[in-house]
Order: structure tokens, then sequence, then C-alpha cells
């Protein structure tokens, strides 16, 4: 039971380092009498929560059996019911985009959003927002991925395709720096980069190392 409760306060306070960062640099008054700018902050704020949960995400299903020796069964439900919470997040934090651009701008383009990929981009902020889309659609593939997990082929390929996590998590890290203007914050730069390494050396661990033993 401590280690469970020892678990979820960690946890609540990687999730909420994120809103923190965000609410600390606005003043209540502006968000209230700013509708564009009560926007922007919930779209900053789902952008930090979704790193912080597939930060969390990928170093639970990277040790899940380790997870399940000390927790219990319950952290793989946890497991999956967060990872959908990431994917509605990660939904919603474009779609908050989009309605920010309409309530600035007066432009309503879901396909400047969702689809207008670039790699030779006019600025270089365009290729930051490249990355949050491809990020997107990755996530939405390993969705419908976890939906036929019970095929032949998914059973036979499950452990090569999680590799793409890896790939995810660095874009949305590049997107966040890049893009966002609360990773430098004082406090969650701190989570950030525990989060960069932590993901890093699980990606060494369980991936190239195997690899360089077996040679």
């Amino acid at each position: 039971m401590k280690s469970k409760l020892s678990f979820i306060i960690i946890w609540f306070i990687i999730l909420l380092s994120g809103p923190f960062a965000v609410l600390k640099s606005v003043k209540v008054f502006d968000i209230t009498q700013n509708v564009p700018l009560l926007i922007n902050i919930f779209q900053r704020i789902l952008g930090l929560v979704v790193f912080s949960l597939l930060f969390v995400q990928i170093i639970l299903g990277a040790f899940m059996q380790k997870w399940k020796e000390k927790f219990g069964a319950w952290i793989f439900k946890f497991h999956l019911i967060q990872g959908f919470v990431a994917y509605v997040l990660v939904l919603v934090h474009p779609l908050l985009f989009l309605i920010y651009n309409f309530k600035t701008r007066g432009v309503l383009d879901p396909f400047y959003v969702f689809t207008d990929f670039c790699l030779l981009c006019s600025r270089p902020i365009e290729l930051y927002y490249s990355f949050g889309r491809i990020t997107f659609w990755l996530i939405s593939l390993a969705i419908l991925a976890a939906i036929v997990k019970n095929e032949v082929w998914w059973k036979e390929n499950w452990r090569k395709f999680h590799i793409l996590n890896y790939f995810v998590f660095f874009l949305i890290a590049a997107h966040a720096w890049f893009v966002g203007t609360d990773v430098i914050s004082t406090f969650f730069v701190y989570i950030f980069w525990f989060g960069m390494i932590a993901v890093l050396y699980t990606f060494i661990r369980k991936h190239i190392l195997p690899i360089i033993t077996n040679k």
C-alpha cells in the first residue's frame, strides 16, 4: 500500500509540474479577460502534461514485469488507462490550436493543423510544428495497433512496433522545446531533462545493448 501511495504521489508531482510551470507565468486577471489567452494556456498545459504522461508511459511499459512484481496487476491497467488519456490529450492539443487560430486570425484550417507537413520549411518553427503533426499520426497508429493487439501478426511484432514510442517521445520533446514557451521554466526544465535522460537510458538498455552483447 505504501509503495502504491508513493508511486501515485510521484506520478502526480510529475504530472502537475507542467500546469504549475504554465500557471505561474500568467496573471489570473489576464486569463479571465482574454479568451484566446485562456485557450493558449490550456493548450500549453496539455502539451506539457502529454510530455509527462508519455515519459511515464514509456518507463512503465519498458519495465512492466518489474512494476507488476512490485505494485501488483493494477499497474498494467493503470498503464492502459494512462495511454488512452494521453491519446485524448494529444488529440485535444491541436484542436485547441485550431480554435486559437480561429479566434485570433479568423481562420479555421484543420489541414494546416493536422496535415501541413514540411521538412524544408519557409520558417524554422514550421518544422517544429511538423514534429507535432508527425507524432499525432504516429500515436494514432499506435492506438490502432492496440485495438488489433489480438491479431497474430501483432503478437509476433509488437516489440518492434513499440520502438516507435521512443521516436515519438523525442519528436514531442523537440516540438515542446522549440515551439513551447514553458519547457525552460525553472521547475519543469528538471522534469524535462530527467525524462529525456531516463527515456534515452531505457532505449539504450532495452534496444541497443542487446544488439551489442549478442554480436
